[in-house]
């Protein structure tokens, strides 16, 4: 009800929750990763490091080689559907901002409040992707649950067990005990000897990060800036993750992010990090990783009266995101629903080229 006062209504704030996708980023996801089929197949062939032998005489044959043996895996992608019904009703509440003494426009504040929606499901796919990435190296597997707990997909990608191990000693949170150096070197040296790759990155948990930075064996290589084994520069880089500069381990050189990105648990509704407060995730930065994308089979197309309120497909090479989308009004003409949906999944395709580090002793 009005009275004699005045008031000023004041620009409106709305917050948003926007989705990083640091560690998805690490995953490729070129034209041909993008399909309609219901499954995606990879033939993978792979070589060792193996030395020729020598013959006795130049007049002996030559040793034979095959170079035809390889393995296939096959992968079904998991389905996300995410949709919100606006209700003609719900559009007479005025939209943040609005005045409040203006006559509705209802299509308008369906054009808006669809658009806000549409944000809102894309970034709920998007924290899908970077849990299954962060799954990926962290335990060489994928899962996704239902609000129930319940298992919907589950995919284990046969990765080797001694890529994901416990610190010999723990991580003393005042720096004293454990040796990092020698638990990453560690590690380091099996995915090199069975990956045949240089792992180049750590991604620190807040924890391990911590731990890590206060062990007085990591200060003494930082430390020594003359030799150049290390350096500490922190800067933003986007994505979510900060990089807190490189040290050499043995012959290996790291660049050190750490990452605070995470999401709420559909169970629990707590929430939670990406990467575990006690790991550090080591992987080989040029290692082929593939995200894919699945289509979504439509027997016909959006209703052209609806395509105002939201685009036929959505694609942001940026995040190498791919949506397809739908949108339709009851019958009656009250309900407007928005729906995104998707197929993705990340496929560590050089399985042995990274691994996980929890700096709690087993």
């Amino acid at each position: 009800m009005s009275d004699a006062s005045t008031s000023k209504m004041l620009r409106p704030f709305v917050e948003s929750a926007p989705a990083t996708m640091f560690l998805s980023g690490f995953f490729q996801s070129p034209p041909e990763n993008h399909h309609d089929t219901e499954e995606v197949e990879i033939d993978i062939q792979r070589d060792g490091e193996d030395v020729a032998i020598a013959i006795q005489t130049i007049g002996s044959g030559g040793r034979d080689n095959e170079n035809d043996d390889y393995s296939n895996k096959k992968f079904k992608p998991p389905i996300f559907k995410e949709r919100m019904p606006l209700n003609g009703f719900q559009l007479m509440g005025r939209n943040p901002g609005e005045n409040p003494f203006a006559d509705p426009m209802f299509q308008a504040r369906a054009t808006v409040r669809s658009g806000r929606g549409s944000v809102k499901l894309q970034n709920k796919i998007k924290r899908a992707i970077e849990l299954m990435a962060s799954q990926v190296f962290q335990t060489g597997t994928v899962t996704c649950k239902d609000e129930n707990g319940v298992s919907i997909v589950s995919i284990d990608f046969d990765a080797k067990n001694n890529h994901f191990k416990n610190a010999a000693v723990t991580w003393g949170s005042d720096g004293s005990t454990g040796n990092p150096l020698t638990d990453l070197e560690g590690l380091a040296h099996e995915i090199r000897t069975h990956g045949r790759v240089d792992p180049n990155v750590l991604v620190f948990g807040r924890t391990s990060w911590q731990r890590f930075t206060l062990n007085s064996k990591v200060e003494k290589a930082i430390n020594r800036d003359g030799n150049g084994l290390g350096q500490l520069a922190p800067a933003k880089r986007g994505k979510g993750a900060t990089f807190q500069g490189f040290i050499w381990i043995g012959s290996y050189r790291f660049e050190m992010w750490t990452y605070t990105g995470g999401c709420v648990d559909p169970q629990s509704g707590d929430w939670g990090p990406y990467i575990d407060d006690n790991n550090v995730v080591m992987l080989a930065q040029d290692a082929r990783l593939d995200l894919t994308f699945g289509g979504i089979p439509k027997i016909v197309e959006t209703e052209g009266r609806v395509l105002q309120f939201l685009p036929r497909r959505i694609v942001d090479e940026g995040t190498q995101l791919d949506l397809i989308t739908s949108a339709w009004v009851s019958p009656d003409g009250e309900t407007l629903t928005v729906q995104l949906a998707s197929r993705p999944l990340t496929i560590p395709t050089e399985i042995d080229s990274f691994g996980c580090l929890d700096i709690e002793a087993a």
